[in-house]
C-alpha cells in the first residue's frame, strides 16, 4: 500500500488537476516560422469518435523528408496533440522532418467505454494512414520514426514490439490481436501482419510506462488514481468494468510492450533511444534501465540516456505551472540528442533531406 501511495502522489506531482491539460495561450506563435502546418486533419472516425492530427511540413524546396510521429502521454486518460504542438514544431524546423502530432482515443472517450487495445489499434492506425498519405506532404512513407512520452511511449512500442500481433477479431478469439483503426484500401489485419506493414525505421521513447499489467496491479484502475478524477471519468478497468488484472491477466500482457520484445536472430527491431529523467518519479530510471536491459539481452539496438534535475513531462509544450521552466528553457537539449539519433539511424540510401 506504501509502495501504491509512493506511485500515485508522483503521479500527482508531475501532473496537477488544471495544469495537466496544455494550453494553446502556453504555446508561443511564430509568424515566420519556416514550418507549414496542416491543422487538424481527420485521420478516422472509430465508433463516431473523430480522430486528427497535425503535419507539420518544412518550408524548403526539397522533395522528401524523413517523418517522425509524436504520441502525447497524459496517463491514456488527459490531453491532446496540443500537449505536444512545441516538440512538433521544434523537430520539422531543426530536424528537417516532416512531423505527425497525432491524436488518439482516450479512455475515457466514447462515453468511458474506450479500451486498452483501442488506444494501441488508434496508435498503429495512425502509422499505417501515414504511410498512406504522407507523400502529399513531402514524407517519405518508407523513412517513419515513432516516439512518444509517458502514455504515448507506451504506444509507440507497442506499434513497434506487437505490430505483427494483427487479427481481425482483436480480444474475441482465442488469441489476442489488434486491428488498426484505419486499414489501406482492401488489406486486413492479417495482411498487414504478413507483409510487415507497421515496420518503422527508428524510435524514441521518452519517460515510458512499459508494463500495464503491473500498472494495474498498482492500482491504476482505482480511485488511488488521481487521472480519472482529473479526467472527470469514474475509474473502472483497462478493459471495462466485468474485466480485471487477476480474471484475465493475458489481456494485460497483450498491451504490456515489456512482454513483446523478440532476440535479434528472431526479428531485428528498429534502434531504439530511451531516455528518461533522473528524478522522474513515475517512470524511474530503474524501470527505464530495466527496459534497456531486456532490449540488449535480446542482442537489439538501442541507446539509454538520463537527464540529470528532470522529473516526469519535460517535453510538454509552453509554461504550464507543474514545472518550473517553460519548454524553450527545459526541452532543446533532449530534443537536439534525439535529431543526432535519428539521423544516424535512419538509412541514408535515399535523399531524405538531412
Amino acid at each position: 500500500m506504501k509502495k501504491m501511495k509512493s506511485f500515485f502522489m508522483g503521479l500527482i506531482s508531475a501532473c496537477a488537476l488544471a495544469t495537466c491539460l496544455a494550453s494553446n495561450a502556453d504555446i508561443p506563435s511564430n509568424a515566420n516560422s519556416t514550418v507549414k502546418v496542416h491543422k487538424d486533419i481527420l485521420w478516422a472516425q472509430p465508433n463516431g469518435f473523430k480522430l486528427t492530427l497535425d503535419i507539420y511540413e518544412p518550408k524548403t524546396k526539397k522533395k522528401a523528408y524523413p517523418v517522425l510521429i509524436i504520441f502525447h502521454g497524459g496517463g491514456w486518460l488527459l490531453n491532446s496533440k496540443s500537449i505536444m504542438d512545441n516538440m512538433a514544431e521544434y523537430m520539422a524546423k531543426n530536424g528537417d522532418l516532416v512531423v505527425v502530432n497525432a491524436n488518439y482515443r482516450l479512455l475515457g472517450d466514447n462515453n468511458n467505454t474506450t479500451t486498452a487495445n483501442e488506444l494501441v489499434e488508434d496508435a498503429m492506425g495512425v502509422v499505417l494512414w501515414v504511410k498512406d498519405n504522407i507523400k502529399q506532404y513531402r514524407g517519405n512513407p518508407e523513412k517513419v520514426a515513432v516516439t512518444g512520452d509517458s502514455a504515448g511511449g507506451h504506444l509507440a512500442s507497442m506499434v513497434m514490439l506487437a505490430g505483427r500481433q494483427l487479427e481481425a477479431d482483436r480480444f474475441e478469439g482465442n488469441s489476442l490481436g489488434f486491428a488498426p483503426t484505419y486499414l489501406p484500401k482492401n488489406m486486413t489485419p492479417e495482411k498487414i501482419a504478413q507483409k510487415d506493414g507497421l515496420k518503422i525505421q527508428a524510435v524514441i521513447l521518452s519517460y515510458t510506462a512499459f508494463d500495464l499489467q503491473q500498472a494495474a496491479k498498482n492500482g491504476f484502475e482505482t480511485a488511488n488514481n488521481p487521472f480519472w478524477k482529473y479526467a472527470d471519468v469514474t475509474p473502472r478497468g483497462l478493459f471495462g468494468k466485468n474485466i480485471n488484472v487477476e480474471s484475465r491477466p493475458e489481456f494485460y500482457r497483450a498491451v504490456s510492450p515489456i512482454n513483446y520484445i523478440p532476440n535479434a536472430k528472431q526479428y531485428q527491431l528498429p534502434p531504439q533511444f530511451v531516455l528518461v529523467g533522473s528524478e522522474d518519479s513515475m517512470t524511474t530510471p530503474k524501470i527505464a534501465q530495466s527496459y534497456v536491459n531486456k532490449l540488449k539481452q535480446a542482442k537489439q539496438t538501442v541507446e539509454f540516456k538520463i537527464y540529470p534535475g528532470k522529473g516526469h513531462g519535460f517535453l510538454d509544450s509552453g509554461c504550464p505551472n507543474y514545472m518550473p521552466d517553460c519548454f524553450q528553457d527545459r526541452a532543446p537539449k533532449v530534443l537536439d540528442d534525439m535529431i543526432i539519433f535519428l539521423k544516424k539511424s535512419l538509412p541514408p540510401n535515399i535523399a531524405l533531406g538531412f
